[in-house]
């Protein structure tokens, strides 16, 4: 199991592995709700915000932004067409610049996968960054980086302890050792289970 700590105390060279929680924080019984990131304990580390409202453009409803847990935004994602997305980095609301860019190069019932191109752009036939694959079904994402894995989600029932239960339906990424950028990988799995039903 990974470490527990704040948001303020993550280890900026990815030195531990670390947990964070996914779940769905409603405010109403109307409410579509926010995906949440937090630690076993309930700390907020990352929200996500589709960015719309009901005059949205169709432009601005293929946003997601990704917010720290004082409500900054780090990351704004745009779905380009199916399958293919850019994230760029935010300052007071204006993009700084373009940090990666997915494009999903299988899509099935049961197996999902993506290529991920990090930097403001790549030449045609470029070998992809990180790769991602796993299942939605499953809850079951992985993000590599070669052959190494750098992130993946699983399902989680219980942490071994009873006061840790987690409840059936929240699930965990875990981030391995040698990768700092939480953020991208919390924007990467945003993408992975994109317009799923199963988020509660």
């Amino acid at each position: 199991m990974g470490t527990t700590t704040t948001p303020d105390e993550w280890p900026p060279d990815g030195q531990f592995t670390f947990d964070l929680f996914i779940s769905k924080k409603y405010k109403s019984f109307w409410d579509a709700g926010n995906i949440q990131f937090t630690d076993s304990i309930g700390n907020l580390f990352f929200r996500v915000d589709r960015g719309q409202s009901h005059n949205s453009s169709p432009h601005t409803r293929r946003q997601k932004l990704i917010l720290d847990a004082s409500d900054k935004t780090l990351i704004r994602l745009v779905r380009l067409v199916k399958g293919s997305w850019q994230g760029c980095m935010v300052s007071d609301t204006e993009e700084k610049e373009l940090i990666f860019s997915v494009n999903r190069t299988l899509n099935t019932f049961t197996k999902l996968e993506f290529d991920i191109f990090l930097g403001d752009g790549h030449g045609e036939g470029a070998e992809a960054d990180l790769k991602m694959k796993g299942s939605a079904f499953r809850r079951s994402c992985t993000i590599y980086k070669g052959n190494s894995i750098v992130a993946e989600t699983s399902l989680m029932y219980t942490l071994g302890f009873r006061k840790h239960f987690i409840p059936r339906k929240r699930f965990r990424v875990t981030i391995f050792p040698g990768f700092a950028e939480l953020s991208l990988v919390v924007a990467l799995v945003v993408i992975f289970f994109d317009n799923r039903k199963f988020w509660v």
